[in-house]
């Protein structure tokens, strides 16, 4: 691979996610002529990402010929992915490639269904962030962020099996969610990194207002577990039937009509067994 090709496609590739970025085509069919003239290589395509870029446009331009050079160009540029052993690189070249999740079309080898499932799965997490126009103020690339988002995934669980999906899943849910727009906002300021966005747990990625929610409900909790130790009468006239022991609390409510008798709450100070009886 030419080092002038690459920075050429570089800088054309920077020059669209502008455009992209500003809905503005201005200027777009000019830099499409300029790539068909590059003679391009599956490496080219994956350490440029000219892909996403390209594509971007094409879904946002509404002139004709800029988007029928556009499907053509990644047309042609499929047919490289497609080709058996197309990706094959020299020992030396491999040994330059950088060792964090940067290919925006990998894994090449093996069957297309699960190179198709991951494309189509960073479609949706770059989707997922523009779910607000945050990420135009911003100046967020959220084409790339989804990509290494889903990178950092695949290379945790190596398929697109059910907890690849579920995992990605749950971020294009979270990321979407009106209550929750500060977690989008983290991640295209940067606050969240990719790899952080891609193993963060449920709890972790909640909004504000759940977590409150959360937060309280464990301390009613805990104010329940200390009253039922520390209120009621003590006695031992009860055996708890899952220890065995006698050291016990009840407390006396009228859970039925006044005739009836009262509910007898009983809790066991030793292993914390609960129970009741009329």
């Amino acid at each position: 691979m030419g080092k002038k090709e690459e920075e050429e496609i570089i800088r054309i590739a920077k020059k669209m996610d502008k455009m992209a970025q500003k809905k503005s085509g201005v200027g777009a069919l000019d830099l499409l002529k300029e790539l068909r003239a590059v003679p391009m290589t599956l490496e080219l395509l994956q350490s440029t990402r000219i892909g996403m870029s390209v594509n971007a446009i094409r879904k946002q331009s509404t002139d004709d010929e800029v988007t029928s050079l556009a499907k053509a160009l990644i047309k042609s540029w499929k047919k490289l992915l497609d080709e058996p052993g197309g990706g094959d690189k020299s020992s030396e070249e491999k040994r330059k490639e950088p060792s964090t999740p940067t290919s925006t079309v990998s894994p090449t080898q093996g069957s297309p269904e699960p190179r198709e499932e991951r494309i189509k799965c960073r479609e949706m997490l770059s989707q997922a962030l523009q779910a607000g126009d945050d990420y135009i103020a911003i100046g967020a690339d959220c084409d790339e962020l989804g990509a290494q988002i889903e990178e950092y995934i695949f290379c945790e669980f190596k398929n697109t099996d059910p907890k690849y999906k579920n995992r990605v899943r749950s971020r294009i849910a979270n990321l979407k969610d009106i209550k929750n727009p500060n977690l989008r906002k983290s991640v295209l300021c940067g606050n969240v990194s990719p790899d952080r966005m891609a193993k963060m747990t449920a709890q972790e990625m909640a909004s504000d207002e759940l977590k409150l929610i959360r937060k309280n409900l464990t301390k009613e909790a805990i104010r329940d577990h200390q009253v039922s130790q520390t209120g009621g009468t003590q006695t031992d006239l009860f055996t708890c039937g899952k220890c065995k022991k006698k050291r016990c609390t009840y407390t006396q409510v009228q859970t039925r009509s006044a005739d009836e008798p009262m509910t007898t709450f009983v809790f066991c100070n030793d292993c914390g067994n609960r129970w009741k009886f009329c």
